[in-house]
């Protein structure tokens, strides 16, 4: 058969090809799905050719799915099963009542016809009324049932909803998978959701016939092992940002805490001292001075445990040693901390950009005008505070660009089409890069405002001179890795080198085993 003269004919011999082999090849799924995600869901006639579904449906060696339940998934379900060319029977109690709610080529039928008429069958059902099933007890024996429900909450003591239908049907075969698959996603197809099926189940044969199904569907099966890890894919859809929650308190907490203390220096300071009127700066100048604070921070936390984990290796000699469980963890939100640097930094820029809309900002200018024109002063032009303020807004351009490429190429689809060293070298060279033009942002801002005794308000310093703290820390944390001696060790380590080291062998006696010194401990 040539490929080329005949690609219909192409994608249904992939098609056969799917469904005769027991385990499904996920390059031939890559292959064939673009065609066959082509089929339209509900069929019709294109052209005067006929439809695609109609012709597969006439092939005797697609097997019958069955789907226990009526409601939005099950009707999702089987428009895409009978897309891929499945012949799709579906299960209710009233089948009268939800005819008419699928497509004409579904067969909708009882309950107990639709077990016995089908091998795999879906279980589309809420967990609590499983219950109801019991009497296909007997029709459902030695079948593949495939529980699709979630839970209410999450569950972390079990047992889950899978385990809990395995228990009414010891005779049949359970396969969890298709939870964290939206009705959406069915509906509009993989293309436009999360093409990852997670899958578990005792049964390698069973496990097998799903992910065959899942490939001829457009999706991509992960297996998950056995049926003991229902209860992690049942919690899967229910977690509600798991790795932002630490981030984003952080990012929360600094803004609150840079707000007021930039509210005390700037809006309180004036009205006690000299009763002046300063709070309409609270919704933009004083947000605007808070933003960058807590960007710059929060850049300084991505590299900050990095630095401690060199220098942990390097004091105890050795890569082998588990770092502690707070490092391990801020180690693996490093991602989220830089997202949210990032969102800080574009509104710092957008609010910067909006400062002249402001109604106080022409009165502001006005009254400097007429002052000077008032004074008689012919040119204000002063070249240090030019200077300062075209390399002011110069090198925070050049950090903000620097972050947008480190957001963009932290998105999963930018980091998979580059490999790992192109990877590393944007994330943590240009990583630095930017962390050092935001510290120069930051310095040119304050200028020598901070050797002004006016600039401290209540004795309090101001807060650029806090928040360039961390971030100089940090800058010369990285350059003492970079000193030979301390970067030769340290690369020495992660290669597999340990300080400790000290493997002896002995000549064989009582207190040695098969002739060497016990070096359990190295």
């Amino acid at each position: 058969m040539e490929w080329e003269v005949a690609p219909r004919q192409a994608v249904e011999y992939l098609s056969v090809l799917l469904h005769d082999d027991p385990v499904c090849c996920p390059q031939l799924c890559k292959n064939a799905m673009p065609d066959l995600m082509a089929r339209p869901l509900i069929p019709g006639g294109s052209e005067g050719r006929g439809s695609c579904l109609e012709a597969s449906m006439s092939d005797p060696r697609n097997p019958v799915i069955g789907i226990l339940g009526t409601g939005d998934f099950s009707r999702s379900l089987a428009k895409r099963l009978m897309a891929a060319g499945y012949q799709v029977v579906v299960g209710s109690r009233t089948p009268k009542r939800f005819v008419a709610l699928f497509p004409e080529e579904a067969e909708v039928t009882t309950q107990m016809e639709a077990a016995s008429q089908a091998d795999l069958v879906f279980v589309a059902v809420y967990p609590e009324h499983h219950s109801t099933l019991v009497s296909l007890k007997a029709t459902l024996a030695g079948k593949t049932l495939v529980d699709v429900s979630n839970g209410l909450r999450l569950n972390r003591d079990g047992p889950s909803n899978a385990e809990l239908l395995a228990d009414y049907f010891p005779e049949s075969v359970v396969v969890k998978g298709f939870n964290t698959i939206s009705a959406w996603t069915l509906q509009m197809g993989p293309r436009d959701g999360n093409r990852q099926v997670f899958l578990c189940g005792n049964s390698q044969k069973a496990k097998d016939s799903v992910k065959q199904v899942c490939c001829r569907m457009g999706f991509i099966p992960v297996d998950m092992g056995l049926l003991s890890s229902s209860l992690e894919i049942e919690n899967l859809p229910l977690y509600l940002f798991p790795s932002w929650r630490i981030p984003i308190l952080c990012t929360l907490s600094l803004f609150a805490f840079f707000y007021i203390y930039n509210f005390t220096q700037d809006v309180l300071h004036p009205y006690i001292t000299s009763r002046k009127n300063a709070f309409y700066k609270m919704p933009i100048d004083t947000v605007n001075l808070t933003l960058p604070s807590v960007a710059l921070v929060m850049l300084s936390l991505v590299y900050l445990p990095g630095l401690c984990a060199a220098f942990r290796q390097l004091c105890s000699g050795t890569k082998y040693k588990r770092f502690p469980n707070w490092l391990d963890c801020w180690l693996t939100t490093r991602k989220q901390f830089g997202l949210c640097s990032f969102l800080c930094a574009v509104l710092h820029a957008i609010y910067s950009l909006c400062l002249p809309l402001r109604k106080s900002a022409r009165f502001k200018l006005i009254n400097m005008a007429y002052k000077q024109v008032k004074m008689g002063v012919e040119d204000s032009w002063v070249d240090e505070e030019v200077w300062r303020m075209e390399l002011y807004l110069s090198v925070g351009i050049m950090a903000l660009g620097l972050l947008s490429l480190l957001a963009v190429t932290s998105l999963p689809s930018v980091a998979n089409s580059i490999n790992w060293r192109e990877f590393s070298f944007i994330q943590s060279s240009l990583g630095y890069c930017a962390l050092s033009m935001a510290t120069a942002h930051t310095l040119i801002y304050g200028w020598n405002r901070a050797f002004d005794a006016s600039q401290y308000h209540f004795y309090m310093p101001p807060n650029f001179i806090l928040v360039l703290v961390l971030p100089i820390v940090v800058l010369l944390g990285r350059l003492a890795l970079f000193l030979p001696c301390v970067a030769g060790r340290l690369r020495r380590i992660r290669r597999g080198w340990e300080s400790c080291r000290q493997i002896r062998f002995m000549l064989p006696g009582e207190e040695y085993r098969n002739g060497m010194e016990d070096i359990s401990n190295v």
